[in-house]
């Protein structure tokens, strides 16, 4: 299988049509129809179903699809670090970011990094932690903004000087909105809207003294963003941090802190024994001598 056959398959899954693809590939209609044929013998499975009205993904298309787009992608970054490697410094710095406070950190660093080396630029993927460290593992991300705990094994870490406090986000018509902190028995009663990821909502749950059974949760999210429209059309308080910026994109919410007060930092991570490219490895760089700052 080669990588030219994965660019036509991307195009052709794209344009959802061959003919159009092909155009856009700059090879025959019969070419590209016999290319993507030849790459079904060699899976073994029906990647695309013909039709009138063009081309349908399989499921095993779906997951072809995104296993091809992480394949292309790590293809291309690779090439532009040999070339990057042969010039000024320059090239791109791939940056995974969830949800928290730190983010305030990294943009002052981009900010300063950027002056110093205009030729480099920067991608900014905004992710759920699980997102972020998966593209972390595959070499998709050179760098993470994550919140701890972290897997120290696996990352070289910088653990930032910003806390995120855990909280609720309420409506401002909510009676929990009398309150200035919250504790479990306050918040027990009301509807409950969780983060997805297993390990937060453990916490939570083990702060509330209560398992999933006890508690009416009508919603569980993955980003906050998303979430803050539900709390905002009263479905429910969505536990969450105050370093999210979706607390503050509706003046009808309020955040409230949790009582005892529960903080988490943020860390700036990337993957033990990595070669990165130039760029990337001025950029951590940057972030170690920040390290040497806050110590």
């Amino acid at each position: 299988m080669e990588l030219r056959t994965l660019r036509y398959f991307l195009t052709a899954a794209q344009e959802e049509n061959i003919t159009r693809a092909a155009d856009i590939l700059h090879v025959t209609q019969p070419t590209l129809s016999r290319q993507m044929m030849d790459l079904e013998r060699e899976l073994g499975v029906t990647l695309m179903l013909r039709g009138r009205n063009g081309l349908t993904l399989t499921d095993d298309g779906i997951f072809f699809r995104q296993r091809a787009q992480e394949i292309v992608e790590l293809a291309d970054r690779l090439e532009k670090s040999f070339v990057e490697r042969q010039n000024d410094i320059s090239g791109m710095v791939v940056i995974g970011a969830s949800e928290a406070v730190g983010g305030q950190t990294l943009a002052k660093l981009i900010k300063e990094f950027s002056e110093k080396y205009p030729a480099v630029q920067f991608t900014l993927y905004n992710e759920t932690v699980d997102n972020v460290k998966d593209r972390l593992d595959k070499g998709l991300v050179d760098i993470g903004l994550l919140l701890e705990p972290i897997d120290v094994t696996k990352f070289d870490y910088v653990r930032l000087s910003q806390q995120d406090t855990w909280g609720l986000l309420v409506r401002d018509d909510h009676p929990l909105t009398e309150k200035k902190s919250l504790t479990a028995e306050d918040v027990v009663p009301y509807p409950l809207i969780l983060p997805l990821r297993d390990s937060i909502r453990a916490e939570i749950l083990n702060w509330l003294g209560c398992e999933e059974k006890e508690l009416k949760i009508p919603l569980f999210y993955t980003l906050l963003s998303n979430a803050a429209l539900m709390v905002a059309e009263g479905l429910g308080c969505a536990f969450c941090m105050d370093g999210a910026l979706a607390i503050r994109s509706d003046p009808r919410l309020r955040f409230i802190p949790l009582e005892p007060r529960r903080m988490t930092h943020s860390v700036l991570v990337w993957k033990k024994n990595n070669l990165f490219s130039p760029a990337t490895s001025l950029f951590i760089q940057e972030i170690n001598l920040l390290r040497a700052r806050i110590e």
